[in-house]
């Protein structure tokens, strides 16, 4: 497994491409050399593919615009094509009727996407929060996901903090979904549901390694959406090190 940085913990930092490019140098004087980008300002692909190849840096995953994911997803192929990217992530659906977002306006949008994603080579990517373990008629809407949308069209993002906060066990749900968490958010949960730097949370983290190593996992993506005040990148730092006490660089 490959330690990677999501973008979106320094996203303050991304919304210029100056800092943007600023802050991949950074990111690679850390140690990583895997990232997801997230939340950043417009970019060309090709200007992207010619920073990650100057840091030594690979993007395995973005979070795209769910409009751009449906609406636009032979452009959207061409450039995470462009800049070597095989996961095509969605950041957010909250499942909710009343806002067009429901369980089923999510499979008529998304399985044409991912039919033609997957027919490219590439895979769609599902990141949840804590709202997929509400129980839709009768099921976790999680579970529905997994049943309803076909291992070859669509993965999972699995975030550790949002699973525990939902009320999962995260590790349980590394392994049932095992084959299917190419890319897993490693986000740490400290009392009072505050996120906080791996290895400074409440998380039994050791338990998900092991069960992303037997899972098939390969990219190990920081994240902290929230620092709580703190440097952004001192928590990246942080959290790195931590991974690399338990043998992972």
């Amino acid at each position: 497994m490959e330690i990677g940085a999501q973008l979106y913990t320094v996203r303050a930092f991304t919304q210029t491409l100056a800092d943007f490019s600023l802050t991949l140098r950074k990111v690679a004087d850390m140690g990583y050399r895997t990232v997801q980008v997230s939340a950043t300002c417009p970019f060309r692909a090709e200007w992207l593919r010619e920073e990650l190849e100057k840091n030594g840096l690979r993007c395995v995953l973005t979070h795209t615009p769910a409009d751009r994911l449906t609406g636009d997803t032979e452009r959207v192929i061409g450039e995470h094509t462009v800049f070597g990217c095989d996961h095509i992530g969605l950041g957010w659906w909250s499942f909710r009727p009343e806002e067009g977002m429901g369980y089923d306006d999510f499979l008529g949008r998304f399985a044409p996407a991912a039919e033609k994603i997957a027919g490219a080579g590439k895979l769609l990517m599902y990141h949840n929060h804590d709202q997929e373990f509400r129980k839709l008629d009768g099921k976790l809407i999680l579970e529905r996901l997994a049943e309803d949308m076909p291992a070859d069209r669509m993965g999972f993002t699995l975030d550790t903090y949002w699973v525990q906060v939902g009320g999962g066990d995260p590790a349980w749900w590394v392994e049932h979904l095992g084959g299917r968490v190419p890319c897993l958010h490693l986000k740490d949960c400290a009392y009072g549901r505050k996120m906080a730097v791996l290895g400074e949370g409440n998380m039994n983290l050791d338990r998900v390694l092991e069960k992303a190593e037997t899972a098939g996992t390969r990219w190990l993506l920081v994240e902290q959406d929230d620092c709580g005040g703190e440097d952004p990148f001192d928590c990246l730092r942080r959290s790195r090190a931590w991974l690399a006490s338990r043998g992972l660089m």
